[in-house]
């Protein structure tokens, strides 16, 4: 094998050993956050001390934090095969409709006709970058068979409503658009870019999403968070 070949084998060998590392500690990182969203669902009293407070401020993040709760998955999770998670999901630890959801910063609320479970809020300066306009999204905000838990002051079809910071806009739900198939109770939280023309990207789309870390105050990137415990202080 000549001298350059060998580099190259190294190179690429190289390469090859660190993606399979990242993969392997990314793997673990899900892993652990998965078993640590079961124990929490099972038994939150007991781990309470990795729960986030409602209307917190952390640090100074420029949103408040939307609801009560552990932080169980987080930005770019994998913790299903080919699935990039688009926000942050925070488990109250209760039953349906008993956990508050309020508004992590002013803005202007969305509510299409057809969602039972979902809000966005149009926020006009982006505080980390004034020259544009993000939009939060929160959902799951109804229980297994579509109630809403969504306060009555955002009926289907409210448009371009304005809300201050901490307003109550519901409680955290287990919808997850099949009946025999609920999710745990939780609140999914995202940031969600503007498509230039005024109106919100496609939620689903990771690329359309923003890492939530400087705008909560918190290490909620999978790719910084290792084992750490997503906990404001």
């Amino acid at each position: 094998m000549t001298k350059n070949k060998l580099f190259v084998t190294l190179v690429v060998s190289g390469i090859l050993l660190g993606l399979l590392v990242s993969g392997f500690l990314r793997y673990r990182s899900s892993f652990t956050r998965s078993v640590r969203v079961r124990l929490w669902i099972n038994h939150p009293e007991q781990y309470s001390d990795w729960s986030i407070t409602a209307l917190e401020r952390c640090g100074a993040a420029p949103f408040i934090l939307p609801t009560d709760g552990f932080i169980g998955f987080l930005w770019d999770d994998s913790f299903k095969l080919g699935h990039r998670h688009q926000g942050i999901d925070i488990f109250g630890g209760s039953q349906p409709g008993v956990v508050p959801v309020y508004s992590a910063s002013d803005g202007y609320l969305t509510r299409q006709a057809d969602w039972k479970s979902s809000l966005i809020i149009r926020v006009p300066e982006d505080p980390l970058q004034p020259d544009r306009q993000i939009w939060i999204y929160y959902t799951h905000l109804a229980d297994q068979n579509g109630r809403s838990f969504i306060t009555a002051e955002f009926p289907p079809g409210t448009t371009e409503k304005f809300i201050e910071a901490g307003q109550l806009l519901g409680y955290q739900g287990n919808y997850s658009g099949d009946p025999q198939n609920p999710v745990g109770v939780h609140l999914h939280f995202s940031i969600v870019k503007d498509d230039g023309q005024g109106k919100y990207l496609n939620e689903l789309n990771i690329q359309n999403t923003l890492d939530p870390s400087p705008y909560l105050g918190l290490i909620l990137n999978s790719h910084n968070a290792s084992l750490e415990l997503p906990v404001c202080h």
